[in-house]
């Protein structure tokens, strides 16, 4: 098939890349290698064709028309949490005016079937858990209200226009090729200021929790719902809870150094506690989480640990 990967040099997006590309599908990465996103070129391999540009430009349709992609993956976002709180129009201008410009381009070249990062964001705080695909969703930040209102327009293209899609709601995603130096991705952040003997922020008492499930699991997921999951929503994480605490113990234990901690105040925007139920992805989509936390958390901070060498 002919693939478009929206933030295809990004964390998720070049793992997601890799799969299809062994696959034997034909692929182009669009990506604006935004400072605060992640994406790198050299995370892009040479087998699939690569176009520097943002989401929001009317040159996608261009690109688009072009290539004629079958199947759109939109990973491309402003992902921050932090970021949204602070520019909340911003947030916006990317996340739901940008994602309109890609549907807008699939939709004038025939597009078959979208497939859209979604994020657990949307849920906000939570009052049962877990949750799964059919919890209230109640975002407290731009970031998750962005998201939630992707998915709407996603339902509006496939009745209005015929266009497929599934949606993927991510817990919080980690592993190699994640950005040390944004503000999304505690594991990630955490691992380089370990390896590196730096002191790291917790926010709040460190007891809130999150769903972390691995990138190459998640790529798993995504690879599915390019032939299942039509016109439906999976949660998508390992369907336990981990505290922030809990992640610099690991750490701790997997670098062999305490690093100091500084403690700030809670950050806008962001939910006290979630955790998956991802039984429907296990019937749907024949998926589930293989990589347990401490497996996960060892390939990361190696990944890291090789870069800091190579730096030298």
């Amino acid at each position: 098939m002919r693939i478009v990967v929206t933030g295809g040099a990004g964390f998720i997006g070049s793992h997601l890349v890799d799969a299809l590309l062994a696959d034997g599908h034909d692929m182009l990465v669009l990506d604006s290698l935004w400072s605060h996103g992640g994406g790198r070129r050299e995370n892009v391999p040479s087998a699939a064709e690569f176009v520097e540009m943002d989401i929001r430009y009317a040159g996608v349709a261009a690109v688009f028309d072009r290539f004629k992609p079958e199947i759109i993956y939109h990973e491309a976002a402003q992902h921050s949490v932090a970021i949204g709180a602070r520019d909340p129009k911003y947030d916006a201008d990317v996340n739901v005016l940008g994602t309109l410009n890609v549907l807008e381009a699939g939709r004038a070249v025939g597009v078959r079937k979208v497939i859209f990062a979604s994020s657990a964001a949307t849920y906000g705080e939570v009052a049962k858990m877990p949750v799964d695909e059919n919890s209230p969703q109640l975002p407290i930040s731009p970031y998750g209200i962005t998201k939630m209102v992707a998915e709407h327009y996603l339902r509006f293209y496939q009745l209005q226009h015929g266009i497929d899609y599934t949606v993927l709601r991510y817990g919080n995603v980690f592993g190699p090729r994640q950005d040390p130096n944004g503000e999304a991705g505690v594991i990630a952040i955490f691992a380089a200021r370990f390896l590196r003997g730096e002191s790291i922020r917790i926010d709040s008492d460190g007891e809130q929790t999150r769903d972390y499930v691995y990138v190459s699991d998640v790529v798993r997921a995504n690879v599915a719902a390019l032939t299942k999951g039509s016109g439906e929503t999976y949660v998508i994480g390992a369907g336990q809870t981990t505290s922030v605490n809990a992640v610099y113990r690991a750490l701790v234990a997997a670098t062999g150094f305490e690093a100091p901690v500084t403690r700030a105040p809670r950050r806008d925007g962001d939910a006290r506690e979630i955790y998956f139920d991802p039984s429907k992805a296990a019937r749907e989509l024949n998926w589930e989480a293989e990589i347990p936390l401490h497996d996960g958390m060892q390939r990361t901070v190696d990944f890291f640990r090789g870069q800091e060498k190579a730096a030298v």
